[in-house]
């Protein structure tokens, strides 16, 4: 066994977000790594102390005294490693969500080759594309040059030219880049990751290395018809995370603590949805929503490839008033179950971007921030889709592929009334079609161990293979569409005693099969009328060996793919309280 098998190192992980400081403590009990402790404190990044490292004393406080152990030294250090007396720790991890999105410029030749995959890669961690320049703009050098200035970017990625291609209109195109940066002062520069033409690099170098600090990737564009993202999106991770030390006070010094590993939390995130679907057998694929106050992020992965998109623009906090940028007032109104005026929302949605670490108290607000999490989870997995690979095999009408499992964390969802309530959000978000296990990471561990497996892989697979994450239960969403009350679905429950129950499933319903928690049955399921379970065709049915009753059961979503709800209030509300009650909400 490697050393790694067989140490005993105890870690911290430290998760530095836009509304709360979280630390974890994991050690190893009855030789398996367990969590013990979990503290949090509300993010000191801005005022009144602009330093992220007073919430990590907070958090690391709130542990202490649970635990008894010292983690500071008098110097305010971490102790590291821990020592005979029971002080410090021996590995730390930590991830960083907080501050603004970067302002991004992006540059390539075609807008929809070259200048795409830049806009991709941008998605991947907390960015704003603030500025395009491309050969299609056909705007002068000029204009670019006093775009540039305006916009004042904090990094700039060049896409521009295939491997062997073009080299002198990427070059063109970024003399307005490098005129822009002479004329800034030298504090205030950008960045710049170059992901183009790997013939261009020392060209780049000579014109433009006096001017700016430049970073080089592999070519994200090599030919036409190829896209190739993982080593740029390390390289970009990397330069998101030094780009924070400097602009935060007390980000620096964390990252010392962690030998130089801070990362990005969609980076772990994605690392860990990644790391499962190349651990699973199934040909579906993998799926992960954290509906933060920052941003939403989503990853995908199937067969191991994964696709990273980060929406700041549908974070849950300061965000929230600019929503109504996004799409129409109309969408959030049409999942609400009180009667709010157009103006009585707004008010709500700006007042909540202006505090964001606002906690909604009356049921109304309760109302609003769920129907605010529906339309910010379904905007970002409509813009997902746009960039997931044709192998995912797309339904149509912004529904995600088959999916097993579904991963999701954020407060307004483990914080929500009950765990029906949580259901109920993911499933008018989400809606996932065929059969789609729902797990809640209620700690915001996954972020954390995709940090975690760069210095204890071991930790990161004990901790995601035990009871760490809630499972909700397995969701069986046939995908169709018929007159409500038709018959869709049959399926026979075998528990594990041998009896048999038969359950038939009308169109229009959500029902929940009483499978205890932790038990397990074999479902047959037949789909009628055509409808499709992903089981190889409409129409075809199956049987699942071993599906795991969650705390909720066993969920059948029978209301149709896509689904709308109803335009009437009282209709709306008739219907969310029946649904509520199906999961125990009385």
């Amino acid at each position: 066994m490697t050393a790694n098998l067989i140490d005993t190192d105890s870690l911290l992980l430290l998760d530095l977000g836009s509304i709360s400081t979280r630390a974890l403590l994991f050690d190893q009990v009855r030789e398996r790594y367990r969590l013990l402790a979990a503290g949090s404190s509300r993010s000191t990044a801005g005022a009144p102390f602009n330093n992220v490292l007073e919430g990590i004393f907070s958090a690391l406080d709130s542990i202490q005294k649970v635990t008894g152990r010292t983690f500071l030294g008098k110097d305010q250090n971490l102790i590291k490693p821990s020592t005979e007396f029971g002080t410090g720790v021996d590995t730390c991890a930590a991830t960083i969500s907080t501050g603004p999105p970067l302002k991004v410029c992006i540059v390539g030749l075609l807008d929809d080759v070259s200048l795409d995959s830049a806009r991709r890669l941008a998605l991947t961690t907390y960015c704003t594309v603030v500025q395009t320049i491309s050969l299609n703009d056909r705007q002068r050098a000029e204009d670019h040059i006093d775009s540039f200035l305006q916009a004042h970017p904090d990094l700039v990625i060049v896409a521009g030219g295939t491997d062997g291609g073009a080299s002198q209109s990427v070059m063109k195109l970024l003399e307005s880049v490098g005129l822009a940066c002479y004329l800034m002062p030298e504090t205030q520069r950008p960045v710049m990751l170059f992901a183009g033409n790997l013939e261009l690099r020392e060209e780049v170098e000579t014109n433009l290395s006096t001017l700016l600090e430049l970073h080089f990737t592999e070519n994200i564009r090599p030919s036409l018809d190829f896209q190739q993202m993982d080593a740029a999106r390390s390289k970009l991770a990397q330069i998101y995370t030094n780009i924070r030390c400097r602009q935060l006070s007390g980000v620096m010094e964390l990252n010392g603590w962690v030998n130089g590993g801070l990362i990005p939390s969609p980076t772990g995130f994605g690392r860990v949805v990644s790391f499962l679907s190349k651990a699973s057998d199934s040909k579906k694929g993998v799926l992960g929503i954290d509906v933060g106050a920052s941003a939403v992020t989503i990853a995908s992965a199937i067969e191991g490839e994964l696709t990273l998109g980060v929406y700041p623009q549908y974070g849950m906090g300061e965000s929230t008033g600019k929503l109504l940028e996004y799409g129409n007032i109309s969408e959030l109104m049409s999942w609400l179950l009180h009667d709010f005026s157009e103006d009585q929302l707004r008010e709500y949605l700006f007042t909540k971007s202006t505090y964001p670490a606002s906690i909604p108290v009356t049921e109304a607000e309760i109302n609003i921030e769920h129907a605010l999490a529906r339309v910010v989870i379904r905007k970002a997995v409509r813009s997902l889709l746009d960039m997931m690979p044709e192998k995912a095999g797309h339904h149509g009408d912004g529904l995600l592929p088959w999916m097993e499992p579904l991963i999701v964390c954020g407060s307004v969802l483990s914080k929500a009334p009950t765990l029906g309530h949580c259901a109920l959000m993911l499933l008018d978000g989400v809606q996932p079609t065929g059969v789609t296990p729902l797990l809640l990471d209620t700690h915001h561990l996954v972020s954390g161990l995709g940090a975690a497996a760069a210095v204890n892989s071991l930790l990161a697979i004990q901790i995601l293979d035990s009871n760490s994450l809630v499972h909700l239960g397995t969701v069986i969403s046939p995908f169709g569409a018929a007159r409500p009350g038709t018959p869709v679905l049959r399926i026979k429950v075998t528990y594990e005693n041998g009896q048999e129950t038969n359950f038939d499933i009308k169109y229009g319903t959500i029902e929940v099969l009483p499978i205890p928690h932790g038990k397990s049955v074999r479902l047959h399921l037949q789909p009628l009328h055509n409808f499709d379970i992903g089981m190889g065709a409409p129409g075809r049915g199956g049987t699942l060996r071993q599906v795991a009753g969650g705390v909720l059961g066993v969920i059948i979503d029978a209301r149709g793919r896509p689904f709308k709800p109803p335009s009437d209030l009282r209709r709306r509300q008739e219907l969310y309280r029946k649904w509520l009650w199906t999961f125990g909400v009385h």
